[in-house]
């Protein structure tokens, strides 16, 4: 599987963008599908996750800021990220994760970079 991150770039405090990550193969083989950020020194953090049933979790940081949406037809996932703020500034990574049993399989995208500066 391929994971295919895209739509970061440079916007301004308060403005908005949105990410997609297209799967190559079927996201609805995965429990869960993930938004991870990194900014250089720190660890990648889990920014955002849906599941399979469609549950979605924030990272305390960005809930009611950013949301995260499937469409398991055209197997792309994203995450619309709005107000945003000069701490968002990161390379945001998606990540799809298949669970078998105590086994999981992750799937990383390349990443893509949000800049959020004035």
């Amino acid at each position: 599987v391929q994971l295919q991150a895209s739509g970061g770039g440079l916007v301004q405090p308060g403005g908005s963008l949105r990410l997609s990550c297209a799967s190559s193969g079927r996201i609805s083989r995965f429990n869960d599908m993930n938004w991870y950020r990194q900014t250089p020194g720190k660890q990648r953090e889990l920014a955002a996750v849906i599941r399979n049933d469609g549950s979605t979790d924030y990272a305390d940081s960005v809930k009611g800021r950013f949301t995260v949406s499937r469409d398991n037809a055209k197997n792309t996932v994203y995450l619309q990220m709005n107000s945003l703020k000069s701490e968002d500034t990161a390379v945001y990574y998606c990540n799809a994760r298949e669970i078998r049993g105590s086994v999981w399989y992750d799937y990383w995208g390349q990443g893509t970079l949000v800049t959020v500066s004035s």
